[in-house]
């Protein structure tokens, strides 16, 4: 069964930037399709960024221009490059991975269709 770490989180003040990394172990990472989830207290986890094996990614509205999702396969880590952080993006940031198939093509950010999750990385921004 494939294995995911997260690590980087921390507490920032607005404005800040912080890099969140995801090592998968256990299976081919170059394999699989990668999105980040945060989940603030008392809410479901919504998608932020997704990257699909080739490369081609997804943002949520209200983090485009401000995060940046990577894959480095040879590592088999993936990265979010947060910049210009703000108290709403406060919550426990999951890593997800799933093969690729096709409703993830048209939905990257359907929490249901990921198997694999990590522990979650706690990131709080405060203003």
């Amino acid at each position: 069964q494939v294995q995911l770490m997260e690590a980087g989180g921390d507490s920032v003040q607005a404005g800040g930037s912080l890099r969140l990394s995801c090592v998968v172990s256990g299976d081919t990472f170059s394999s699989y399709y990668m999105a980040w989830f945060p989940q603030a207290p008392g809410k479901h986890r919504d998608g932020i960024a997704a990257i699909r094996t080739n490369g081609k990614t997804n943002y949520a509205r209200a983090v485009r221009d401000r995060f940046t999702i990577s894959r480095d396969d040879a590592m088999n880590t993936l990265y979010l490059q947060m910049s210009d952080l703000k108290p709403e993006d406060t919550a426990k940031y999951y890593c997800a991975a799933q093969p690729p198939e096709q409703r993830l093509e048209h939905f990257p950010f359907m929490a249901g269709a990921y198997n694999s999750w990590g522990q979650g990385t706690q990131v709080t921004v405060s203003s």
